[in-house]
């Protein structure tokens, strides 16, 4: 069974997304808010979902650490509905957010759709290689992963603006294309080490196309 790393210091949310989830899952949760990336790596976590508020060091602390090293799928659970800090969120690695109250069955949609499109697969294009969230020897977030697993399907064809913002927020509640920006700018510098970046064009007006 796959493994889901709850990261919530409320206890009764932790104990109905157990209740929720154990049927699916192996699910644990934080006991020590002071060394959470410790306990998900011990636990070899396939999924974590993660509180913005928490004590002593808050979710996006922790996203930025997992993702120094780990590209372990994160799905935000905040009872903050601030667009800034769902903007943060994704800044900081995660690949998804869900506002407090939420739907137990739409989140365990999320979480499956999250594991599936996190699956290993293996893509080429113009001589590289795209796998297990790697290209050549680039680790890549999820969401970057995301990106350039729709550029390499289409195989120079434009893929839109909009969906690769559908893939990104999985809603059209919060779409940001200056954060899409932002996000691709990044990417092209982070692959310019294996120089790749040449590879990615943004068509004006449209989006974007592996050239």
């Amino acid at each position: 069974m796959q493994k889901i790393f709850i990261v919530e210091d409320d206890p009764s949310i932790v104990e109905s997304l157990k209740t929720a989830l154990r049927q699916d899952f192996r699910v644990t949760s934080a006991m020590n808010f002071r060394a959470v990336k410790q306990e998900i790596e011990e636990f070899e976590a396939d999924l974590v979902l993660m509180d913005l508020g928490l004590p002593y060091y808050n979710g996006l602390f922790w996203t930025r650490e997992l993702r120094k090293d780990s590209q372990v799928p994160v799905i935000f659970i905040s009872s903050s509905s601030d667009e800034m800090n769902q903007v943060s969120a994704m800044e900081y690695g995660a690949d998804d957010f869900v506002v407090k109250p939420f739907s137990l069955t739409i989140l365990k949609a999320k979480i499956r759709a999250l594991l599936r499109r996190t699956a290993v697969s293996r893509l080429e294009f113009a001589g590289f290689v795209l796998e297990d969230s790697k290209l050549a020897d680039v680790e890549l977030s999820a969401s970057e992963n995301r990106i350039l697993t729709a550029l390499f399907k289409a195989q120079g064809e434009v893929v839109s603006k909009e969906a690769l913002l559908h893939l990104l927020w999985q809603t059209d509640e919060f779409i940001d294309a200056n954060t899409l920006a932002v996000k691709m700018s990044r990417l092209k510098k982070k692959l310019s080490s294996v120089h790749f970046d040449d590879h990615i064009q943004t068509k004006r007006g449209e989006g974007y196309a592996l050239v």
